[in-house]
C-alpha cells in the first residue's frame, strides 16, 4: 500500500488519519457528554484534563490531515456523480473539519476564560485574567459544534450506505 493518494484510492497516510480522527471522536463526543453530568470532584477534574488533551490531539491530527490533503490531494471519481451530489460531499466534508475546529477551539477558549492554564503538548498557555461570561459562551458553541458534528457524521455514514448499496459504486475501496 502507497503512503500517498492514488487516482482511485487513498494513500495510508490518508487512511489512518481518517481512522484514528472517526474512532479518537466516537469515544471523545459521549466522553465529553458523561462530563457533563458529573458532579464537581477530583475525579471530574482529573477526567476533564483527559478529555481536553484528547482534544487537542485531535486539532493537531486535523490540522495535519488537512495540511496532508493540501500537498496530496483526494483520489478522482466524481465524474459519475451528479454536480449536486460532489457538492454535497464536498459541503459535508468542509463542515466536518469546521465543526472539529470550532469544537476544539472553543473547549479550549471556555477553558482559557475559566482561569486554567492549558498544556497543548508543545507548550502551556494561560490568560492573566478569566472572564466566565466568555467562558460560558464558548462552552455553548462547544456544545452546539458537538451536536452538528455529530448530525454530519451520521450523514457521512449513511451517504457511506447509500453509495455502497444503492449506487455500488465501490466507495468504500477508497478509503480501506
Amino acid at each position: 500500500m502507497k503512503i500517498i493518494n492514488s487516482q482511485s484510492e487513498y494513500g495510508l497516510l490518508a487512511k489512518l488519519f481518517h481512522w484514528v480522527t472517526f474512532i479518537v471522536l466516537i469515544a471523545q463526543v459521549p466522553f465529553g457528554f458523561y462530563l457533563v453530568g458529573l458532579e464537581f470532584s477530583d475525579k471530574r477534574i482529573d477526567l476533564e484534563n483527559i478529555h481536553i488533551l484528547v482534544g487537542i490531539t485531535i486539532f493537531y491530527i486535523t490540522l495535519f490531515r488537512l495540511i496532508w490533503k493540501f500537498f496530496n490531494p483526494s483520489p478522482s471519481g466524481t465524474k459519475n456523480y451528479f454536480k449536486g451530489q460532489v457538492f454535497i460531499g464536498k459541503a459535508n466534508h468542509f463542515l466536518l473539519y469546521l465543526s472539529i475546529f470550532i469544537i476544539t477551539i472553543s473547549g479550549i477558549l471556555k477553558k482559557l476564560y475559566m482561569g486554567e492554564i492549558l498544556n497543548f503538548i508543545f507548550f502551556k498557555y494561560g490568560f492573566e485574567k478569566d472572564n466566565f461570561v466568555l467562558a460560558e459562551a464558548y462552552y455553548e458553541v462547544h456544545i452546539y459544534a458537538n451536536y452538528l458534528l455529530i448530525t454530519l457524521v451520521t450523514l457521512h455514514i449513511l451517504a457511506v450506505i447509500v453509495h455502497h448499496l444503492i449506487f455500488k459504486d465501490r466507495i468504500l475501496k477508497k478509503i480501506f
